[in-house]
């Protein structure tokens, strides 16, 4: 058979998965005894095997024509004829996402090197980063709905571990819960849908699933709203994109994922760009043959992620954390993948995550760079001035922002426009309102983009040097300590060489590997764009259905130059180029502007620095008022259960019996009393009676 001689092997697989779980535990449970330097060395030597056989993988797929691999492992529990199972299936897809998870954890392991040298939890922080790629890898080389719940639910858990990793931290510990609490909430509809999986198909396999999907289209669930029967594959779909609203921080479900910044700057990385965050989008992609079934369900992936790419990402103009900025700027980026999904181009969404990871990977750390030499300062307007100080972080944060922007030739330009494209062929195609304002809400979002990245690059490094007069709440100038802890000038210097490389190694990808792949992984075409010779990457999880929008864009494909040229001439393009034009007036050239224009548009700013009120929607309405309901639930359990039903009939039985007692004084003469009185009562009832 072809591909044969290159057959994935199975204790490849379970290496790659295996190997950072067993560093995470000798630097978890071990880490006193192996010291610092044994728990990085072993967990990083856990990922780099990790990702040297992920590649390896990979290469056998695309390069070597390797069939896909399908297989269980083990049988996890068997009831009667229904039976689970560990097992992989391992196709381009899944093979990319490994890469990339891996990848980029490597470069943050050797980052934390040098972020996380003073910090007492050093072997703590490197046993759960290496189990949040454990757990991550679980997720995407899964084979059945089950073990993808069982990764799914393992990221939630490690990612609640490292966002409250300063625990001494009361908004660490907030900020950690909040994001358990809200994803509990999409993580109810994800299990509602592999229960309704289970109930209609019988098997929580993918590939049985997938085989069996088009007898949905003939089924039809009870009535969830009275008269009205949903299909069975709308009923599934729906469900499951709840889950993925809650990992990949879709509104409304998106407002843990600022507050996850709390966490130490390497995990804000991998959350964002590689882990956490990827998975729900990671999940609609592979589940693209039961969402092709319902155009309604995609018609709710495209109404929320277009809501996400454009008013999360207006909360990122405000912002002053350097960090937060960016955290916005990771929502706004899901809500275009989300889009694209929305619009059956699963490829485009993958191709933008697979590029968003390397360059929001680069930000973050970049911006982790920058709270180092600043010690651990985050408000932009405590900055200014660092290109000096920090050429490699400085020209590295350059190249992150213009991908991140969408500049022709870059690596965002390739799968942003990208995915623009496919909104305005599914606008056009679809003449309703959904794909209309989805279209519209991308564009615009490009706009927004820009001018909250350049924003940040121009407060962080160009200007006044303004953490000369940075104070703390008490008046006092900050103070900087050198490496051997005496106190000196607060002078910043570049990082050391531990968390330089990562971020030039990220660099690279962000600019070229764009213009690298969109042909193979988009189009199945070669670098021109002419000759069909690569296999078609990812082609397996593009199902077409009524809605070919990647065939339609491949008949405009005439390679990455062309695209890229044609780039300059598009819509999106130019308003990059406002975004960055207005930036560069209001911060660099005219710096009263902001000011300015903070009193002239106070409303909106202020409607924009309460993020809309869902914070005061989660935590006053839902929260506060799950708080309330069970305030009132105690009182009325008090007072009227305990009260009066329970305690209130003891009561009453008690004074009924001391009121019997005191009829039985043991006098004859009473009970004679009472004898006559009682057939008095007697005689006065039988006379009524007979009248």
């Amino acid at each position: 058979m072809p591909g044969m001689e290159h057959a994935i092997s199975k204790s490849v697989l379970l290496l790659i998965v295996l190997a950072p779980l067993l560093g995470a535990i000798l630097a978890g449970l071990f880490g006193r005894r192996i010291g610092r330097i044994g728990a990085h060395s072993v967990t990083i030597l856990g990922v780099a095997l990790s990702c040297a056989l992920s590649g390896y993988v990979l290469w056998q797929l695309v390069g070597q024509g390797a069939a896909p691999f399908n297989e269980n492992v083990y049988t996890f529990f068997q009831v009667g004829n229904y039976s689970t199972h560990i097992g992989f299936m391992i196709d381009k897809l899944t093979a990319m996402m490994m890469l990339v998870v891996t990848f980029v954890s490597l470069l943050v392991h050797v980052y934390t090197i040098g972020y996380m040298a003073d910090d007492d939890g050093y072997q703590r922080f490197f046993s759960y980063i290496s189990l949040f790629t454990f757990s991550m890898l679980m997720l995407v080389m899964a084979n059945n709905f089950l073990q993808l719940f069982f990764g799914w639910e393992a990221v939630g858990l490690v990612s609640y571990l490292l966002i409250g990793f300063w625990f001494k931290r009361p908004s660490a510990i907030f900020a950690n819960l909040k994001a358990f609490l809200v994803n509990r909430v999409g993580d109810f509809g994800f299990l509602l849908g592999i229960a309704a999986v289970l109930y209609w198909f019988g098997t929580l396999d993918y590939a049985t699933v997938f085989a069996n999907a088009p007898s949905m289209l003939d089924g039809t669930m009870v009535q969830i709203i009275s008269g009205h029967e949903w299909s069975v594959a709308t009923v599934i779909c729906v469900c499951l994109f709840i889950g993925a609203m809650g990992k990949s921080a879709q509104v409304p479900l998106h407002v843990w994922l600022p507050d996850s910044m709390e966490g130490p700057t390497p995990i804000s990385a991998l959350i964002h760009a590689a882990t956490m965050v990827t998975a729900g989008i990671f999940m609609v992609a592979r589940m693209s043959p039961l969402f092709e079934l319902s155009i309604t369900a995609l018609n709710f992936v495209l109404f929320i992620g277009a809501t996400t790419a454009f008013f999360t990402g207006l909360i990122g103009m405000v912002q002053n954390d350097i960090k937060r900025v960016i955290a916005y700027s990771t929502l706004s980026q899901l809500g275009y993948m989300t889009v694209a999904l929305g619009v059956s181009a699963y490829s485009a969404a993958i191709f933008h995550l697979m590029t968003h990871a390397f360059f929001k990977a680069l930000l973050f750390l970049g911006a982790g760079s920058v709270i180092i030499a600043l010690h651990h300062e985050q408000d932009m307007r405590r900055m200014g001035g660092l290109r000096k100080y920090m050429p490699i972080t400085f020209i590295t944060m350059w190249i992150g922002t213009l991908a991140l922007v969408g500049t022709p030739f870059f690596a965002g330009f390739y799968s942003k426009d990208t995915i623009i494209e496919a909104a305005a062929h599914n606008a056009h195609e679809a003449h309703n309102w959904v794909a209309t304002y989805g279209y519209w809400a991308v564009l615009a979002g490009v706009f927004v983009t820009s001018f909250y990245s350049f924003r940040l690059l121009y407060m962080t490094f160009h200007g006044k040097e303004r953490f000369r007069d940075a104070h703390d709440d008490h008046g006092h100038a900050h103070e900087a300590h050198d490496d051997h802890g005496h106190h000196g000038a607060h002078e910043p210097h570049e990082s050391p060489w531990v968390v330089t490389l990562p971020l030039i190694l990220l660099a690279i990808p962000s600019i070229l590997i764009g213009f690298l792949t969109i042909g193979p992984m988009l189009f199945g075409t070669d670098w021109s764009g002419h000759h069909e010779q690569l296999p078609f990457f990812l082609g397996s999880i593009d199902v077409s259905g009524a809605r070919d929008v990647m065939g339609a864009l491949k008949e405009e494909f005439h390679g990455p130059v062309a695209f890229a040229l044609h780039g300059f001439k598009a819509p999106a393009f130019w308003l990059a180029f406002a975004g960055f034009a207005v930036a560069s007036v209001m911060y660099l050239w005219k710096t009263d502007l902001p000011a300015k224009a903070g009193r002239l548009f106070a409303l909106p700013i202020r409607v924009l620095q309460n993020k809309y009120g869902f914070d005061d929607l989660w935590i006053g309405g839902f929260a506060g008022g799950g708080l309330q309901l069970g305030k009132a639930s105690r009182a009325v359990d008090d007072h009227v259960i305990d009260g009066a039903m329970v305690n209130g009939s003891a009561r009453f039985v008690d004074l009924f019996a001391s009121v019997l007692r005191r009829t039985q004084s043991g006098y004859l003469y009473h009970y004679a009393f009472a004898m006559i009185l009682g057939l008095i009562a007697l005689l006065a009832v039988l006379i009524k009676f007979w009248r």
